[in-house]
């Protein structure tokens, strides 16, 4: 996804482009134009003020003899009470589109999120994406809660209060008027420049976000290797540089706030003196210059909260820009071509038909080339290999995570895109060799298997998976909590746990991908009993780097460079004194032996 995008300007395309997220609001827009009424209202009445204010100095000079003191006493604490009524409704209507609006747009971001294809993952950190993701719906937050109210109320007192002063004093409205050029250009100007700080900012926040996201989750590493004092520093750097451009974005928006100021005072004091000149000669009453003069003060303001939430209006088109961007992204199921064939239970043989594959983010590095095999159904085979012989990645293929740039991937007669993604995939349970935990019981991740599965099934899944012991020596058994990314939990009893959670889901075809690798002995055991009750009567795909856990494989593919260059059982595959697997095995067999001296 890229973020450089050219700056946002409030043109037709963006706001086209910000009415695609104003769908979002539509089932409260009884609430939004509500509340827009209610603006409407209270901006008229609020006007209301000057022109009262004004009569109750000439009043008070015996100007006027229409009116009295304590009638317009009366009428203003009137307007006031019921100034409050309308603004606290309104507000209260705008808290309903921008709360529930908002909940809507996340809501959708996160389906939208989870259903994109994995290449899209592949090509944006998480922590950048989650960090500038949730800035940028904050920024759509408050959009709808304050700014886009508040610029609309800014307007209307503009041209509410331009139409006033015309009627009340022709010449003097034409002099103040005649200021209004300078200052919305200059804002124009200002704006431009903090709007482009304000991007910067962002861009700055979302670097010392993701350092923070990679330090905490691979916090074990940071301490292992005693790098506390180097990741101190990464983070002061981003963080000195969020500093940096804060300060500049926080000069930009002073030098904007000086300049409306003085030239809203020097215009303010101009149209005081000529003012007092009107009243001198008999042109104008005292009371109607205070009046005058409220109402360009409250102009002034209205410009000055114009220039601030113009600015922060289009930041906000802006800052959506991205939400905007992922939620038009096409899901992995809208990519692949339509298909309505449910697949059932996959008991059939699985081939590759000379496969080629490269990964999207790296298109020039071949993975596989022209990889053919079958594996048969209700068979354990093993693919073993050298690092980036291409194991994982034909795992990634069968689950099409990816889809090969040549050849076809075949269940018994079909090929495997012509099947439904969702019925597909839940053929397939995978084990993988780092087993992440969502953060919640130990029931919850065995039921991540089959959500649906009842309490007994829970328990038989974890005695076949050899966790039920270790799960009934915690005080809270099935409940307790795991912690974040399964923290409180060995690495054996985490492997357990996601055994379980295979079992529980009963897959056709299972993948193992070096899910014993990191073990101890004896948890290496346990588990692999566990494995073994789980591999039972069913297709098992196994990635295994030691080759004593794959002695007992129906069939072994040894993978290198991308290509099968052997197939056969262990024996087989052993008894050729010339081939990789065999070489394979007595370099790890050997160091075995001396390691055990």
């Amino acid at each position: 996804m890229n973020s450089e995008k050219a700056r946002p300007r409030l043109s037709r395309e963006s706001l086209r482009e910000a009415l695609y997220l104003f769908h979002f609001i539509r089932p409260y827009r009884f609430h939004f134009f509500a509340g827009l009424l209610l603006l409407f209202l209270s901006s008229g009445v609020f006007m209301l003020f000057p022109y009262l204010i004004g009569k109750m100095l000439d009043v008070a000079q015996g100007v006027v003899a229409d009116f009295n003191l304590t009638r317009i006493g009366l009428w203003m604490a009137v307007i006031l009470v019921f100034q409050g009524v309308i603004s606290y409704a309104r507000v209260r209507l705008f808290a309903v589109v921008s709360e529930r609006g908002t909940a809507d747009v996340r809501r959708a971001l996160y389906e939208r999120l989870i259903a994109l294809p994995i290449v899209f993952f592949e090509k944006n950190r998480v922590g950048e994406l989650v960090s500038r993701l949730t800035n940028d719906i904050e920024r759509l937050y408050n959009l709808l809660y304050f700014v886009l109210a508040e610029f609309i109320r800014q307007l209307l007192v503009l041209l509410g209060g331009t139409v006033l002063l015309t009627w009340m004093s022709p010449r003097l409205a034409g002099v103040m008027l005649a200021t209004f050029p300078i200052i919305v250009i200059g804002a124009l100007i200002f704006g431009r420049w903090v709007r482009r700080l304000s991007k910067q900012r962002q861009d700055a926040l979302g670097e010392a976000n993701t350092i923070l996201d990679e330090t905490l989750q691979s916090i074990h590493a940071v301490k292992a290797f005693t790098n506390e004092l180097s990741e101190r520093g990464r983070y002061a750097r981003a963080n000195d540089r969020v500093v940096d451009v804060s300060m500049r974005y926080a000069s930009g928006r002073a030098f904007f706030a000086v300049f409306i100021i003085t030239m809203l005072f020097g215009a303010l004091f101009f149209i005081l003196g000529f003012g007092m000149y009107l009243v001198q000669t008999k042109q104008m009453t005292a009371g109607e210059l205070i009046a005058f003069v409220t109402y360009t003060a409250v102009i002034g303001g209205a410009i000055a909260g114009l220039g601030n939430f113009y600015t922060e209006l289009v930041g906000a088109l802006g800052a959506t820009e991205r939400v905007r961007e992922i939620l038009r992204l096409p899901s992995e199921a809208e990519e692949r071509p339509q298909v309505n064939r449910p697949a059932r239970r996959l008991n059939a043989d699985v081939h590759l038909l000379d496969v080629h594959f490269a990964y999207p983010t790296r298109p020039d590095m071949e993975v596989l080339k022209g990889v053919t095999l079958t594996i048969p159904a209700g068979k354990k085979v093993a693919l073993v290999g050298q690092s980036g012989a291409g194991k994982s990645t034909i795992m990634q293929l069968l689950l099409q995570f990816h889809r090969p740039q040549k050849g076809d991937i075949r269940v018994g007669d079909a090929s495997i895109y012509d099947y439904d993604l969702a019925s597909y995939r839940s053929n397939f349970a995978l084990v993988p060799q780092e087993v992440i935990l969502f953060g919640g019981t130990i029931r919850e991740n065995i039921l991540y298997g089959r959500p649906d599965a009842n309490e007994e099934e829970v328990i038989e899944a974890a005695r076949k998976a050899n966790a039920l012991d270790f799960i009934q020596q915690f005080p809270q058994g099935l409940d307790t909590v795991v912690g974040e990314r399964g923290i409180r939990l060995s690495g054996g009893q985490r492997q357990r746990i996601a055994i379980a959670r295979a079992i529980l889901r009963d897959p056709a075809i299972l993948l193992l991908d070096e899910a014993t690798s990191s073990l101890d002995a004896e948890s290496e055991r346990v588990v692999q009993e566990a494995l073994d009750n789980l591999m039972e009567g069913r297709t098992s795909i196994i990635i295994a780097h030691r080759l004593a856990t794959v002695r007992a494989a129906d069939l072994i593919y040894v993978l290198d460079g991308g290509r099968i260059v052997e197939q056969g059982t262990h024996e087989e595959l052993s008894a050729r004194e010339d081939g990789l697997y065999s070489s394979l095995a007595r370099l790890q067999f050997d160091a075995h032996t001396v390691m055990a001296h």
